[in-house]
């Protein structure tokens, strides 16, 4: 148990240092596929520092949120969870959530610029 925690903690470590919008963004995306994408600690932990390597990267390059996850968060969510688990699904209430998470992100990073 001890190799995963160090895993989530490193990861929430970079995730704090993301610019506003990204780091809302990052955690808007990240309480999903904690309740929706079934996967093993490995799995959880590759899957969530791939997601903080693609915002750190975005970040570095000045990406803005939208272009990371596109119109439609929720299918950008499936298909960047489908790379790490074998099923699940977002309930509609989940989605309503992600979306208006992900536009609260992108008003925080344009008041930032």
């Amino acid at each position: 148990m001890i190799g995963p925690k160090k895993r989530w903690w490193a990861y929430r470590a970079r995730v704090k240092e993301l610019p506003g919008g990204h780091h809302a963004a990052v955690e808007a995306i990240e309480r999903y596929p904690m309740h929706f994408v079934p996967t093993d600690g490995d799995g959880n932990a590759a899957m969530f520092e791939d997601l903080a390597d693609l915002f750190e990267q975005a970040a570095a390059d000045g990406t803005a949120i939208r272009a990371i996850v596109g119109e439609d968060p929720v299918e950008f969510l499936g298909a960047f969870a489908q790379n790490y688990s074998e099923g699940g699904y977002v309930p509609a209430r989940a989605r309503k959530q992600l979306t208006e998470a992900l536009a609260r992100a992108e008003e925080a990073e344009a008041s930032a610029s």
